[in-house]
């Protein structure tokens, strides 16, 4: 393991703080802040054996396995609810035991009811909740005796010349000092960086159970398709919004209203949207609402600092995680987090990679631009591009792995000469505050 030298000074500075203060002080060798999606899925493949990492054994000259202290938030405001996690995967991944269900077919609806429906093989879309992966993780780590855990307030975060140092306070008061030679911190920023186009994606989410079983050709929906864009809501002035509807069973579903706008709504208006989604567009006829769900999204082409110190990283949204073009998150953490824990054991610097691709991030700018100076209609240009795009081929591309020449076809699929014209203003944008 590596060992980790205090100063001289260092130490008495820490003996008298101890003393002053009752600190405690731990080291490790990686500390993680926040016991979310990104730091629970780090911790998990950090703790993995070589062969989840890809790798058939210890490589030589690289690092064992390290020490992690995961820091997770007390009870209350600075812990989220539950909450469900959605992506895109082909064939088995590695928390296939805690999706709740998954889809093999998907859909699009316009503004006129007419829907576009593939099956994108070998692609399926999956559903997590997090409390589900929550139990699933904290199982594995309970069995590694590489982890610790601690619940607390994260108060500070200092890089120093030999790792970082975190101050945090425990919820019975006492202050804790922690030593580690790397730090990933998974919370939230108060403020988004600045950006030439900040929009948010914010929703509300009703898990509902119908009096009867829906089925037949009149069913409102199709137990094996999920409807990722439904456009018969009605739009807002400024942005887009749209249904968002996962079956999950022949009488449960989770049904979301969702905008892209640039300020959320209140709850009452969240809820009047889906009344009227519900019944009036879908016709679900009777049924309860037996869980529910919101939140809110930022999407921006700001540059998101993946580092803050030669010792300390951003992971998660912050860490510019999520793709800005739609709000995906999950997929993106798990390829960050396999590379940190890889790039550890070899030896190298783990600092995170960039989640997508510069080309990724320069076409989402370009179209959030255009959604939010309103050259282009957000529900015909979603669906224009669905209906001339394979569903495949739009899947691959949200996960940053299509080819310059198919992101040209994608392109052409779009309104031509407003994208162009948002292409041109681009390099003039000022980065400000949203």
């Amino acid at each position: 393991m590596e060992q980790f030298v205090i100063s001289d000074s260092g130490q008495r500075a820490e003996a008298a703080l101890r003393e002053e203060r009752r600190v405690a002080v731990t080291d490790a060798d990686i500390i993680i802040v926040g016991a979310g999606a990104a730091g629970l899925s780090l911790a998990y493949r950090l703790t993995s054996p070589p062969a989840r990492l890809g790798e058939t054994s210890t490589i030589r000259g690289g690092r064992p396995a390290p020490r992690v202290l995961l820091i997770d938030a007390p009870p209350g405001p600075l812990r989220p609810p539950e909450r469900t996690w959605c992506f895109w995967e082909r064939g088995q991944g590695d928390f296939d035991d805690v999706v709740v269900r998954s889809w093999e077919r998907l859909s699009v609806r316009g503004p006129d009811g007419r829907e576009w429906e593939d099956r994108p093989h070998p692609w399926r879309y999956k559903m997590i909740r997090s409390r589900g992966f929550e139990e699933f993780v904290d199982l594995r780590l309970a069995g590694s005796s590489l982890v610790e855990r601690l619940t607390a307030t994260v108060d500070r975060v200092a890089d120093q010349p030999d790792g970082a140092q975190v101050m945090a306070t425990t919820p019975d008061g006492e202050q804790v000092l922690l030593h580690a030679r790397w730090v990933y911190d998974s919370r939230p920023q108060r403020e988004l960086p600045p950006g030439r186009t900040t929009m948010l994606q914010h929703f509300r989410g009703w898990f509902v159970r119908t009096a009867a079983p829906l089925a037949g050709a009149t069913a409102p929906f199709a137990q094996d398709t999920a409807c990722l864009m439904d456009f018969r809501t009605p739009q807002p002035a400024h942005g887009l919004s749209f249904g968002y509807l996962l079956p999950l069973g022949p009488d449960r579903a989770l049904v979301e209203y969702t905008e892209f706008s640039a300020a959320p709504l209140s709850r009452a208006s969240y809820d009047a949207a889906l009344e009227h989604y519900t019944t009036q567009i879908l016709g679900l006829g009777p049924f309860e609402v037996w869980d529910t769900e919101q939140g809110v999204i930022p999407m921006t082409d700001a540059r998101f600092p993946r580092q803050t110190g030669p010792h300390t990283f951003r992971i998660g949204t912050s860490g510019g995680a999520t793709r800005p073009a739609t709000g995906y998150t999950f997929a993106s953490v798990q390829r960050q987090s396999l590379a940190i824990a890889s790039a550890y054991r070899r030896g190298a610097p783990p600092a995170p990679p960039r989640a997508h691709s510069r080309r990724s991030l320069a076409l989402d700018a370009v179209m959030l631009r255009a959604l939010d100076s309103g050259r282009v209609t957000g529900a015909e240009f979603f669906t224009r591009l669905f209906e001339q795009v394979p569903m495949e081929r739009m899947l691959r591309f949200l996960d940053g792995r299509t080819s310059v020449r198919e992101d040209l076809t994608i392109g052409f699929a779009t309104p031509v000469l407003p994208m162009l014209r948002t292409v041109a203003e681009m390099p003039f944008l000022r980065r400000g505050a949203p």
